[in-house]
């Protein structure tokens, strides 16, 4: 079933998230649960055409920027979160779903909030106190990207990351500037299409990010 005022897209990319029922653990070591939803966003890539910029495994939920030339991010999530869901469920013995609610999206309509969102799942980690920087922590592309590990998910070519490796890490490991700016970013996260809501002064909120 579509999900309702769902907004198809050939040409964006989008930021995509989903959590475990409850904010609950898998219930599964995070090492099989990374091999199986690499398994699956491969196949997402043959069967359905997708295109994956990255991709983070926390130990409860997800994040991935992917764009979907055949404007079908629809069909092949509801496969995605269908198929995962009954192998970590049955893997794991639980009695309910694995996941807690559909997955959340949101459009990345512009080279800006592509860079928040990019920053903001890679940083993840980080946020989390899982690692020190973002290179380290080995459930994410930006590991294998950096020739730190090797991963089967199939990604297009990252020109933030590789136009200037020691830069990017730089970026992604300064933290910002104030609590205030990461909530803006995961409130702009939560919205169908990645916009800034509005400050005090009735003004709407712009952040530039350091990179650009």
């Amino acid at each position: 079933m579509t999900k309702k005022n769902f907004r198809r897209t050939s040409s964006e990319y989008y930021y995509v998230t989903a959590r475990c029922l409850k904010k609950d653990w898998f219930e599964l070591p995070i090492e099989e649960v990374w091999n199986i939803f690499t398994d699956y966003l491969f196949f997402l890539k043959h069967a359905f055409q997708f295109e994956f910029f990255c991709f983070v495994l926390m130990e409860n939920h997800f994040y991935l920027i992917v764009k979907t030339p055949e404007s079908n991010l629809d069909r092949g999530m509801r496969y995605f979160m269908r198929e995962t869901s009954c192998r970590l469920t049955r893997l794991a013995g639980r009695i309910n779903q694995t996941y807690g609610a559909p997955y959340r999206y949101s459009i990345l309509k512009s080279q800006n909030s592509f860079h928040h969102a990019y920053k903001y799942i890679y940083r993840n980690p980080v946020e989390a106190g899982l690692v020190r920087n973002v290179e380290d922590y080995y459930f994410s592309t930006l590991h294998s990207l950096l020739g730190k590990s090797k991963a089967m998910i199939p990604l297009v070519e990252d020109l933030i990351l590789f136009s200037d490796p020691n830069q990017c890490l730089d970026w992604l490991n300064q933290d910002y500037s104030s609590t205030d700016i990461k909530e803006q970013i995961r409130k702009a996260l939560k919205r169908k299409e990645f916009k800034f809501g509005r400050g005090r002064d009735g003004r709407k909120n712009r952040l530039e990010t350091e990179i650009v």
